[in-house]
């Protein structure tokens, strides 16, 4: 321990720690607006924290869902779904998406958000976002209490003035959104929310020997 250091309590979380969140530990995460449609066409949309990439090639996404969602069932028949990425302009709408159920209510009229119709699916993209993936489902799995749907990205977009792209490099990626330009909203759990900095931090970390790096990739 570093001298003068100041020594911080720790909690432990366990399988006896009943209710325990534990998951607070990984939070924030993005949130993101996930559409899909009934075998009628009337779509819904929830809101899912748990989201991320799973794939370069080919391009995949994962999102956990609880089995009771009325989108569990939606996605399940259809094998459709379909991402949008929210700003903080969105609180409101996200937060509402994810209290209220679609067998109750029409979701898109209640929050005002308008959705489009999808360009490769069947589900619609939601106009106010500023980027959307539609996805086929390659995969669902029970995941403890929920089912993780695996979906294979086959059409995106995203608001081109939004993005800052830059020449490939190993310390900034090609391009992201500009946290300058946007602030993407991040669920810390409950009814609150988070965005992130515009500034970047940049470790100064040198690039691995070829070597190295190739026996790390047959190790992986």
């Amino acid at each position: 321990m570093t001298p003068g250091a100041v020594q911080l309590a720790k909690i432990v979380i366990d399988k006896k720690s009943v209710g325990a969140n534990w998951y607070f530990m990984l939070h924030p995460v993005k949130a993101v607006l996930v559409t899909c449609a009934d075998k009628n066409g009337k779509p819904n949309v929830m809101s899912v924290g748990w989201n991320m990439p799973c794939s370069h090639k080919p391009w995949m996404v994962a999102i956990a869902v609880h089995p009771q969602r009325y989108s569990h069932k939606l996605i399940s028949e259809s094998k459709e779904f379909t991402v949008n990425v929210p700003t903080t302009e969105l609180a409101y709408q996200t937060q509402f998406c994810g209290e209220y159920s679609g067998r109750d209510v029409d979701k898109f009229k209640e929050s005002k958000l308008t959705p489009r119709p999808g360009k490769k699916v069947k589900v619609p993209f939601i106009e106010e976002c500023i980027a959307f993936m539609e996805c086929k489902v390659a995969g669902q799995f029970e995941t403890g209490d929920h089912t993780t749907f695996v979906g294979e990205i086959i059409y995106a977009e995203a608001e081109e003035d939004l993005i800052r792209i830059k020449p490939e490099t190993r310390t900034i990626p090609d391009r992201y959104f500009d946290p300058s330009k946007c602030t993407l909203l991040y669920h810390l759990g409950a009814d609150a929310y988070v965005t992130i900095s515009p500034k970047l931090y940049e470790p100064s970390v040198p690039p691995p020997a070829k070597s190295w790096k190739t026996e790390q990739l047959k190790e992986d």
